[in-house]
């Protein structure tokens, strides 16, 4: 750090009162000597940085301490003893001017030093100014490496102090500057509040936020730019350090340390537990230490606490340490040795605790009945003439109200003991006067009621009888180092009277004191001053100076002698050597009295399970109680009505650990309060709670996520902490701070009621700022240490369209194959109401790509079953939700969840008992003893009995319909607390409800169980049996058969049979009459269970029945003699043909068959026959005239028996359509063809009938034959023929056949490539049609010889056609000829050619040929002329 000194002549001290060099000496070390502070005036807030007019930093500002006796005066140690034993200077000290000298000359030698700072910094400023300018006209030399101007220096400091880091760093262009810790670069986002960096005006700083233990390290700041970079160093220690560090600080460690790199291992065993002593005992406390690796020349720092208090030796606490074991020997236990002890081993490697509590009960009364000795006895006001005593009543009066206390004081250096105050004092501070200015006093204290006086307190702490400034000044502290050095520079300011006292109040008030405190004024010069107190009684205008004789030198001051139930008014002056000034303003009237009230009672007491022998017991705080002490607790075992004391310290808290009780036993407590007026009421009694295990605070929640941010407040959701501690949470707080410059602020409670729910609206938020949040859960152990501060969160309102996320899901149920997910709507709805959710799933180490959807159409239900699961696969859930918008954000995914059934799981199991009554049963293995059956409806937890009411006994719950009904329908779920998710669920559908109200019917009004119901059944020769058979019915079950409401008897109409082995009730009846009509009943009795089945046989029913019976009874004589076992029916062969068949029994040789139709009888023997009972009769091909009524006729002498087959209209109607089905299945696939007309459609049946209805479809629409398209019969073929067909014609065609059902259809595609072959084979035939119908022909007329004698004329004409009109030639033995005279050749009208000669002769004999041709075809007719003479003709027939 650079230092700007004053010259060698200010260095040292000259013995010259008038030189105007008091002395500047400037120096580093650790400390300063001297002892006593002169008086300083309050200045502004220094500045350690140096600035020229434009703010440019120029350098530091060199600090000058004046702690130190020799820098304030600048005397040396002789001179001023010379200085002080003159009278002048006792006169200015005894009067006002103590030190105003001092100040005077001490403000010239700063003025002299200061002047010389300033020219030194105009001249630095303008040599500044000269560079920038030879820089500027140079630029190249501008550009030049960082360099440190001022470096970091290393800081040892103690535990919860802060340090700063800082340098100058100079280089252009500017450089980037980065610090490092242990080479790390320090992010001060990763740990907010901790590390806060600054850069100005080439100042770089690292504040480290107090530090702890890690924050010991070795530093590194960076500075880099285009020309380099460089580094500097600087080391950071931080030591440990218990108790108030302004107080009194350990002496730091010197020397090396020697166990340099060494990792320690700290292991405290043997340890002390909670202790239990009584007044006047000596007790030791210890430990054994065992710390690895040993070294035998470094021993550890050992430390013992009292209530966090750092403990010293004394003559009440002895401490040892040998080596191995840590002993506290506390000498002469009293109560103020109660409370919290704890053993702190430290090494540089870090530290051990370990904690126990130390009780302190009362001694033995010497009267019995007295109450116990008060505690803690100090002083809490003392001044030369009075010294205010404190004191803490005890938590035992003796069984009687403490009437007082006694204040006794004995002068140090003596042992005699003085009684203060001759009559006992309720209020527990005691003004003890007559005391003697500048000596010494110890105090103590007894509390006295009507049985006796206790035992005295323990001694104070000696405390002299003198002025407090005094007392400040004879302490001698000097001003800490700070690392700092500061020069400032005060005007010389000439004596003034000072100003009024400023802030009078009426600080403490009794019936035996008034304490007034006042600030001093701020116009006070340089010297100090003193103060006049004075008073006046209301009511009047006198005001009487109360301090005559001498001014006080402290703004406080204590009045005694004051008349008690007057009032006063007070007002105080300052005074110094230049006079006394205006008085302060007057405080309001006070009345004196004691204006301190007891506080009232505690509020409600909390036991809490803690250990199998303590509890904790938390209360509400008194409420609006003034100078609280703290608060006494009492217990008592339930029933004994015996009180006992659980301490006999006060504790300020409102929660306290009782031990030493007794494992098992209830107790219930009560908590009083206690200030300096008195102790409280007792609170009430709590609830008795038993002495067992303990239960915990909760593990801290975690998963904090905003669900809805408008501008000035945020709804936060969490997570329920994994470890409950074994009670139900009670509620949750929330905190939060805003967060500026990524640098966290103070955390503010946002609420201070807990709040049940795991979401909480923050309100009182400020727009576009950035907030963190934490969360602490609590439960009846207390409030758990909070979670993690939460992401940085920007307050700003959302106006999204689509909703928020839902939030606080939750698994349950948890199966193999499936699980619950439960989760709460979000908050932000959205521009519209949320209509539904969407569920996604993914395994738990799978990637983001990897979810998917549970449910496809969104649920409305805020539950779902996720089915379909792995087992063992442990899976991740995430939920949103969706409005008209759209679908909004996912909610925070759950916690991997493992698909695997838990041993000993069990299901919610419905009963039903002997009563009707309906319940839901679960069962839970796994219970604790806080364990609890939740019982939910749809997953909301069930709390109107008025449907449903629980009953838990053991490890068994159950739910019990008060009256089921279809309000009742729901998924009813059961979930058991503080087990490892032990929970199941039943779905009550409206058909199960339907089911249990019959079995809980059936339960209810038990019934005989029947097998069967009352039936009725004809028997042989139409006898009736009535009959039922009951699925189980005893020995004892009886029957009453009854008909019309009477009870019928066995008897020869009735015959009753009851088999009980079969269950099987029967009466059975020859005939029925019409008396017989009406209902039949049989009544069944089995001890409590009756039963009874009716059949009603009235009307049609009963008449059928009677007629069935007849019918029955005329069958079975009939089947005495031949007859039909089938009557007479047909069947059709595939090959169409229709049998008539009847199959006949009980025949003889003698019986005869007669078959007829319409009357007639059918004569074709060779039709008749009789094959294995059954008569046959085919009829071949069936038709028309086959329709009629066909009879078949047995009998022989025994009788006969006729069967009738009606063949005409619908009957004869049926039988076709039958025999059409065989033809349709018959049909072969439709197949395609092409004609020289068209293309043709076609199908095969085995056989035709002309009854057969077929209809032809063309795209599934019935065709309309025309002349183009016809269809036809050719023999079994069905044909459908397209003429000249086209593209339109392309398409399905079908053949439907009818008959008389579904019918029967063949199909075919006449399209693509089928239609192109059809097609073009229809163009090649009816090309070749075409051709063969046009080409030439000889149609006729040519016979194939001629003989003709000579002579004779030849006219031979055929007929010729062909289009085109062929050419006609002729031919004579394959040689043309043509037409002249003698042969002439015609053809004419293109249709007739002619051949004639006129006079044929022998030489015209031949083979001739007329050849006709055109384009399509040739064709010739051929005939021979034989030409003979008569005379040859006649001598051959000879």
């Amino acid at each position: 750090m650079r230092l700007y000194q004053s010259s060698s002549r200010f260095a040292g001290s000259t013995s010259s009162s008038t030189s105007r060099s008091r002395g500047l000496n400037v120096s580093a070390h650790l400390g300063l000597e001297g002892s006593r502070e002169s008086p300083l005036l309050k200045r502004a807030k220094p500045s350690y940085l140096a600035v020229d007019k434009e703010n440019q930093i120029i350098g530091y500002v060199v600090p000058i301490f004046r702690g130190s006796q020799e820098f304030a005066t600048g005397l040396s140690d002789t001179e001023e003893a010379r200085v002080r034993g003159t009278a002048a200077y006792m006169a200015r000290r005894n009067l006002f001017t103590s030190g105003l000298e001092m100040e005077r000359s001490e403000v010239i030698s700063r003025k002299e030093a200061m002047r010389e700072s300033a020219e030194r910094i105009s001249m630095s400023k303008r040599i500044h100014e000269h560079e920038e300018h030879f820089k500027r006209m140079n630029e190249d030399s501008l550009m030049h490496p960082p360099e440190f101007v001022i470096k970091p220096r290393s800081h040892t400091v103690w535990e919860k102090q802060c340090v700063r880091l800082h340098c100058t760093v100079s280089g252009w262009p500017d450089p980037r500057v980065i610090w490092y810790k242990n080479n790390v670069a320090i992010d001060p986002l990763a740990h907010p509040g901790k590390f806060k960096l600054e850069s100005r005006y080439n100042v770089h700083s690292l504040e480290i936020n107090k530090c702890d233990f890690d924050d010991t390290a070795q530093y590194r700041v960076s500075a880099m730019n285009s020309e380099g970079e460089l580094s500097a160093f600087a080391s950071v220690i931080v030591k440990r350090f218990k108790g108030d560090i302004d107080e009194s600080l350990p002496a730091p460690r010197l020397g090396p340390v020697s166990e340099y790199g060494i990792t320690f291992q700290i292991h405290i065993v043997d340890k002390f537990g909670v202790s239990f002593g009584r007044e006047g005992e000596t007790m030791s406390l210890g430990c054994t230490v065992i710390i690895y690796p040993a070294l035998h020349r470094y021993q550890p720092e050992i430390q013992w606490y009292r209530d966090d208090v750092l403990l010293s030796s004394s003559k009440w606490t002895h401490m040892h340490w040998s080596g191995d074991r840590a002993t506290l020997t506390l000498t002469h236990l009293n109560k103020e040795d109660e409370g919290l002890y704890t053993l702190r081993v430290s090494t540089k490697s870090g530290y051990e605790t370990y904690s126990a509590y130390v009780f302190v009960r009362d001694s033995d009364a010497e009267v019995e009945g007295a109450p116990g000795a008060p505690l803690d006895v100090h002083c809490l006001d003392a001044n030369k003439d009075y010294i205010i005593v404190t004191w803490k009543q005890p938590a035992v009066d003796g069984g009687n109200t403490i009437l007082g206390y006694f204040v006794d004081r004995c002068e140090v250096g003596t042992s005699h003991w003085f009684q203060c105050n001759d009559t006992p004092v309720k209020f527990a501070r005691f003004p003890v006067t007559g005391l003697v200015e500048g000596r010494s006093y110890t105090f103590r204290v007894r509390a006295v009621n009507k049985s006796g006086i206790s035992h005295p307190s323990r001694v104070s702490e000696p405390v002299a009888a003198m002025d407090p400034a005094d007392r400040a000044r004879m302490r001698g502290t000097s001003a800490p180092w700070t690392g700092q050095i500061i020069v400032t520079e005060e005007e010389p300011a000439e004596s003034v009277v000072p100003g009024r006292p400023l802030e009078l109040q009426v600080t403490e008030a009794t019936k035996n004191y008034v304490v007034l405190s006042w600030r001093p004024p701020g116009e006070k010069g340089l010297e100090g001053v003193m103060y006049y107190v004075e008073k006046c009684v209301s009511g009047t205008d006198s005001w009487q100076r109360v301090n005559t004789e001498i001014p006080v030198k402290s703004p406080r001051f204590a009045l005694f002698d004051l008349a008690e139930g007057k009032s006063y008014s007070f007002r105080v002056r300052c005074c110094n050597s230049a006079g006394v000034g205006e008085p302060s303003d007057p405080t309001e009237a006070i009345t004196v009295g004691d204006k301190l009230d007891i506080p009232s009672a505690p509020g409600k007491v909390v036991p809490t399970r803690n250990t199998d022998t303590s509890v904790v017991v938390s209360w509400e705080a008194s409420s609006d109680a003034k100078d609280l002490v703290g608060y006494y607790i009492e217990a008592s075992v339930v029933g004994s009505n015996v009180w006992g004391p659980c301490n006999n310290k006060p504790v300020k808290g409102t929660r306290f650990i009782c031990h030493g009780l007794t494992t098992g036993e209830q107790y219930v407590f009560r908590v009083r309060a206690v200030n300096a007026a008195g102790l409280s009421q007792f609170s009430q009694i709590s609830e008795p709670v038993e002495v067992k295990a303990a239960i915990a605070s909760p593990a801290p929640p975690y998963g904090i996520s905003v669900l809805e941010c408008v501008r000035d407040s945020m709804v936060l959701a969490w997570k329920q902490p994994t470890f409950i501690g074994g009670a139900d949470i009670t509620g949750y707080f929330v905190d939060y701070r805003e967060v500026i410059d990524g640098v966290p602020g103070k955390w503010h409670e946002a609420n201070i009621k807990a709040i049940s729910e795991r979401a909480y609206r923050v309100s009182e938020l400020k727009e576009n700022r950035k907030y963190q949040f934490q969360v602490r859960a609590a439960n009846m152990a207390g409030v758990g240490i909070p979670s993690m501060p939460s992401n940085t969160f920007l307050c700003e309102e959302w106006t999204i369209a689509v909703p928020g996320p839902p939030h606080d899901l939750q698994v349950r149920e948890v199966r193999s194959d499936s699980a619950v997910l439960l989760w709460k709507p979000p908050v932000y709805q959205g521009r519209n109401p949320v209509n539904g959710f969407y569920i996604d799933i993914k395994e738990a180490d799978a990637p983001e790509e990897a979810w998917r959807g549970v449910n496809t159409k969104a649920s409305e239900k805020t539950y779902i079953k996720i089915k379909d699961l792995k087992e063992g696969e442990k899976y991740v859930f995430r939920v949103r939700a969706q409005n008209k918008a759209g679908v909004g954000k996912t909610s925070d995914v759950t916690e991997p969840v493992p698909a695997v059934t838990k041993p000993g799981t069990k299901e919610i199991v419905v009963d039903v008992d002997d009563d009707g009554i309906i319940s839901l049963n679960f069962e839970c293995s796994d219970l604790t003893p806080d364990s609890k059956f939740v019982w939910a409806k749809n997953y909301e937890e069930i709390t109107d009995t008025n449907r449903l009411t629980t009953e838990t006994k053991g490890n068994k719950s159950k739910a019990v319909f008060n009256s089921l009904g279809e309000e009742d329908i729901g998924v009813y779920s059961c979930l058991v607390t503080h087990t490892d998710g032990a929970s199941s669920s039943y779905t009550l559908s409206e058909e199960e409800l339907k089911r249990l109200l019959e079995v809980s019917h059936d339960h209810k009004f038990p019934i005989i169980p029947l097998k069967s119901d009352l039936a009725v059944e004809l028997l042989e020769k139409g006898k009736v049996r009535f009959w039922l058979q009951a699925e189980k019915i005893s020995v004892n079950g009886k029957v009453d058969y009854v008909f019309n409401d009477n009870v019928l008897s066995q008897g020869e109409k009735y015959k009753m049979n009851f088999d009980k082995n079969t269950g099987v009730i029967e009466m059975l009846m020859e005939s029925l009459t019409p008396a017989d009509e009406g209902t039949y009943t049989f009544q069944m009795t089995d001890g409590k269970a009756t039963n009874q089945s009716s059949l009603v046989l009235i009307g049609d029913v009963f008449k059928q029945l009677q007629k069935e019976s007849e019918f029955q009874r005329k069958e079975w004589f009939r089947k005495q003699g031949p007859h039909f076992i089938e009557g007479l029916r047909y069947e059709v062969t595939p090959e169409c043909c229709v049998i008539l068949q009847c199959k006949v029994g009980n025949m003889k040789k003698e019986t005869s068959a007669h078959w007829s139709k319409d009357g007639h009888e059918i004569k074709a023997d060779e039709h008749l026959g009789f094959t294995e009972g059954v008569l046959k009769l085919e009829i071949s091909q069936i038709s028309k005239k086959d329709a009629g009524v066909y009879e078949v006729v047995l009998k022989d002498e025994r009788g006969k028996d006729t069967s009738t087959l009606n063949l005409t209209d619908q009957g004869f109607k049926d039988l076709m359509n039958e025999v059409f089905s065989f033809i349709a299945n018959s049909s072969t696939p439709l197949k395609i063809t092409s004609t020289d007309e068209g293309i043709r459609l076609y199908t095969f049946v085995s056989y035709y009938n002309d009854l057969l209805q077929v209809t032809w479809h063309y795209k599934d629409s019935a065709i309309a034959f025309s002349d183009r398209i016809k269809s036809g019969v050719v023999g079994e073929q069905l044909w459908l023929q397209i003429t000249d067909p086209t593209e339109k014609d392309m398409g399905k065609y079908a053949i439907e056949f009818n008959d008389g059902k579904g019918g029967l259809r063949r199909t075919v595609e006449l399209s693509g490539q089928a239609f192109d072959d059809a097609f073009a084979e229809f163009q090649r035939l009816k090309s070749a049609a075409v051709a063969e119908r046009n080409r030439a022909r000889v149609a006729g007329g040519l016979p194939d010889v001629v003989t003709i004698q000579e002579g004779k004329a030849l006219n031979l004409t055929c007929n010729i056609s062909g289009n085109p009109m062929p050419e006609v030639t002729w031919l004579k033995n394959d040689r043309e000829i043509t037409s002249d005279d003698h042969c002439i050749l015609k053809f004419e009208s293109g249709k007739f050619a002619s051949f004639t000669i006129t006079a044929i002769n022998t030489s015209d004999s031949g083979k001739y040929s007329i050849l006709v041709k055109n384009k399509y075809g040739t064709e010739s007719g051929d005939f021979t002329v034989s030409v003979f003479i008569p005379e040859e003709a006649g001598g051959k027939k000879k």
